[in-house]
């Protein structure tokens, strides 16, 4: 059959062309999506909002720093801290041919040997101390008596360092000798040692109130032979000095 031949009812027709009926049902489905996909989202019942809006974390606000307090009017203003306190020089062991030498010779009759600041010095017991310093002048050549002194630590048993400070000229050399003793005890003169031990050991007895026992004439040397207390050591009070003096001998009440 010919085309020509087809039914007048599918002339002319295409086949893919939708019915009308299916046309509207098309548009309306279209229609149904476009609404549908505008609509807004379904709330939550309002316990549910409720519930979800406690639960969402919330971002603390950082705390404000808090400002000085002004100070009250006429109040003084606060102190800077002090800064902190250095630490002061510390003695370092002191080793030669010399501290060698006293080891072997005294033993533990040396207690110390030690430079500070420099300065050399022996820490010795006091029975033997006047042998040590017959063998530092005969034997080391420590031929110059420079200083004899004392330093006073009241709240100590034995409350005198005896100090005494030598030099050898031929070695060009200063060595330091110490020694403790109590207060009250005589310690043995060194003025047959070395003469200028006499005015030195003087000087000791005048301000501390030591006694050098062998000594050629202990007296004192810068304050006067009345004068009552020994001014360099540490619980004697300068400021009251000894009023009965200066009252008999200078007519006032004080010194100062």
């Amino acid at each position: 059959m010919t085309g020509t031949d087809m039914p007048e009812e599918t002339k002319g027709t295409d086949q893919s062309t939708p019915k009308p009926n299916e046309q509207k049902l098309a548009a309306e489905e279209t229609k149904t999506v476009e609404v549908s996909a505008s609509a807004k989202p379904a709330e939550l019942p309002k316990p549910a909002a409720d519930a979800a809006k406690t639960a969402a974390p919330t971002a603390a606000k950082p705390a404000a720093p808090a400002a000085p307090k002004p100070a009250a009017p006429g109040a003084p203003a606060a102190k800077p801290a002090a800064p902190a306190k250095p630490a002061g020089p510390a003695p370092t062991p002191w080793a030669s041919e010399l501290v060698a030498r006293f080891k072997a010779r005294y033993g533990s009759g040396i207690k110390e040997a030690s430079t500070y600041m420099g300065q050399n010095y022996l820490v010795v017991d006091e029975s033997i101390v006047m042998e040590v310093l017959r063998y530092l002048c005969d034997d080391e050549q420590f031929d110059y008596c420079v200083d004899i002194t004392a330093v006073h630590y009241p709240k100590r048993e034995k409350q005198f360092d005896m100090v005494y400070v030598l030099y050898s000229f031929t070695r060009n050399e200063r060595v330091r000798v110490k020694t403790q003793i109590a207060d009250g005890k005589a310690q043995p003169t060194a003025s047959g040692i070395w003469p200028t031990a006499n005015w030195l050991e003087r000087e000791a007895f005048d301000m501390f109130g030591i006694k050098f026992e062998g000594h050629p004439d202990l007296r004192r040397i810068l304050l006067p032979d009345g004068w009552t207390g020994y001014p360099l050591r540490k619980d004697y009070d300068i400021l009251k000095q000894d009023t009965g003096w200066v009252k008999a001998n200078l007519g006032i009440e004080s010194g100062q």
